[in-house]
């Protein structure tokens, strides 16, 4: 809530409505409630089990498959196929990812500002139509392809360091291994990453500005004549905090799986 109130944030006669992440955080609280920091959830809890699901299904099969013809095991995959492997799955998940994040975005502005008028994200998914609710698809995955590019080979790599350090061996990294190596790689990640989820949030976003974003270029060019930047990076803490432990724990879980049933 907070990461999206900070990217879709304009200035109002010169000034940001937001001072910041903190600022954001206290004025949510004071006009909105407690309540008001989870608007949106509904559909981000709807459409972060099958997203998850598809982009760590797809990075493990192209993993395997990459492996395979290169004679090796999905531990020992070179980190540029591994950043292959991470591509691919970023480039699948968006059939999950585009109508998730586009309902989630506009009941989060929904409110900014004081507006009073009820959403609800059904109602927002009706208004949209199915091809509404892909709208700034290439912009979502201009943001999950370098994403999965830099986070799966990256993690895979700091799980396995984390395990020669902690335990001194080179075997399948352990289950805190892979929770510290996922995290860390989710950080840089999503960092990484922020400028191209700016454009996104502003090109799904309600609140468009007169005339209308065409594209990710012109909003783009829009962001950096009126704003500088630094608008590129609104939001960046909020959206570490928030993905970082996301795939830390979805990894660990992951990994959990994997060894229970013996995969």
């Amino acid at each position: 809530m907070v990461k999206t109130r900070l990217q879709n944030q304009k200035p109002v006669n010169g000034r940001l409505p937001y001072a910041g992440g903190v600022d954001c955080f206290r004025q949510i609280v004071r006009q909105e409630g407690v309540r008001g920091l989870y608007r949106g959830l509904v559909p981000n809890l709807a459409g972060v089990t099958p997203e998850k699901a598809i982009k760590l299904a797809v990075n493990d099969i192209m993993r395997g498959v990459l492996s395979e013809r290169l004679g090796t095991t999905p531990d020992r995959l070179p980190v540029a196929y591994g950043a292959l492997a991470g591509a691919t799955a970023g480039l699948c998940q968006f059939v999950a990812t585009n109508p998730m994040e586009i309902v989630k975005i506009r009941m989060q502005v929904a409110t900014a500002g004081g507006s009073t008028v009820p959403v609800t994200a059904l109602g927002i998914a009706r208004q949209l139509g199915f091809r509404g609710l892909y709208r700034g698809t290439a912009a979502t995955l201009l943001r999950d392809v370098p994403f999965s590019l830099l986070f799966f080979p990256l993690q895979a790599l700091l799980a396995q360091k984390a395990q020669w350090a902690l335990n001194g061996s080179r075997e399948k990294p352990s289950t805190l291994c892979v929770l510290a190596g996922s995290t860390v790689a989710g950080m840089v990640a999503a960092a990484s990453v922020t400028p191209a989820d700016v454009i996104k949030t502003r090109l799904q976003s309600s609140s468009q500005p007169t005339p209308a974003y065409s594209g990710v270029v012109d909003c783009a060019k829009r962001i950096m004549s009126t704003e500088g930047p630094r608008a590129f990076f609104k939001g960046t803490v909020p959206r570490c905090l928030t993905i970082a432990p996301l795939f830390g724990i979805a990894l660990m879980m992951y990994d959990m799986q994997q060894k229970i049933l013996g995969w």
